[in-house]
């Protein structure tokens, strides 16, 4: 192979070439055995020397699976894809340029590379996010970031939640930042202390007057006032119409409770506050009667 280079690169070492890689004989005389012999200490030197200086194209470029520089095999399928801070551009794998505070995603889409934590794009570079005082960053990407517990942003900065008394810090990020404690409205910036009538009790509710009544009686202004059961009646603990009803086989008529007269072939329905007739019969002038 040596000599192949040798003759390829320049033909008038072919014929030394040759000479060098003949046997010698003991009848050759001892002139022609020194020039054998010194050429082949001579040849290998020189053909280092050439392979030194010949250029790489002599040699071919690329790989000879046809995979380019800065690219591997896939690991599935055929073909090849450049390695990590690398882009295939016409064939070839050409380094992706990464900014300062950045590093390479090795994605064929997007410029090839992402902002390290703290940083945003801004067009070809990198720039540091700018957090105000008692805040954190929640994303890279959007450059977002929110105030620490007890402060609330307030334009390009974060402010301290001034929380009144009787009232607590709130996780929200709306409204004032803070709630009143138990017995206690929002009020103008204050929490006031709701004012519960007798008979009743706190709801909780940040609607409505925060209280409501016991069982047994009935919300009026500022007041729980008793519910008043007529006789065979209950309480229903609801909070419209009149807060009781009639016991099964009654009926009520304005405040009181009265008893169903139920005419012959009826029964009283599921409510067993009205009746109805058993079939066949059917209602008619007060009474059950066939068709």
């Amino acid at each position: 192979m040596a000599a192949n280079l040798l003759r390829w690169s320049n033909p008038s070492l072919s014929l030394f070439a040759s000479t060098a890689n003949q046997p010698i004989h003991a009848n050759e005389s001892s002139i022609i055995k020194m020039q054998r012999t010194a050429s082949l200490l001579i040849f290998p030197v020189l053909h280092l020397a050439l392979l030194v200086a010949m250029p790489e194209s002599a040699f071919g470029q690329g790989d000879s699976s046809g995979i380019p520089a800065h690219a591997s095999a896939k690991r599935y399928g055929d073909g090849w894809e450049c390695d990590q801070g690398y882009r295939e551009a016409d064939g070839a794998c050409r380094a992706v340029v990464v900014p300062a505070n950045a590093f390479a995603t090795n994605s064929a889409y997007g410029p090839g590379w992402e902002c390290n934590w703290g940083y945003r794009e801004s067009g070809r570079l990198c720039v540091a996010i700018k957090v105000p005082s008692n805040a954190y960053i929640t994303s890279s990407r959007t450059a977002s970031w929110a105030c620490t517990r007890g402060y609330r942003a307030d334009n390009e900065r974060c402010v301290a939640v001034e929380v009144p008394p009787n009232g607590y810090l709130t996780d929200a990020t709306y409204g004032p930042g803070w709630a009143c404690d138990r017995g206690f409205r929002a009020n103008e910036g204050a929490c006031i202390p709701i004012k519960v009538p007798a008979n009743g009790y706190l709801t909780g509710a940040s609607h409505g007057p925060g209280w409501t009544c016991d069982r047994g009686f009935r919300g009026g202004e500022h007041a729980c006032v008793r519910i008043r059961l007529p006789e065979n009646s209950y309480l229903t603990d609801v909070s419209y119409g009149s807060g009781w009803s009639c016991d099964r086989g009654y009926r009520a008529e304005q405040d009181i409770c009265v008893e169903i007269d139920i005419p012959e072939n009826a029964h009283l329905d599921r409510s067993g506050n009205r009746w109805d007739c058993n079939k066949p019969y059917r209602k008619r002038d007060g009474k059950c009667a066939l068709r």
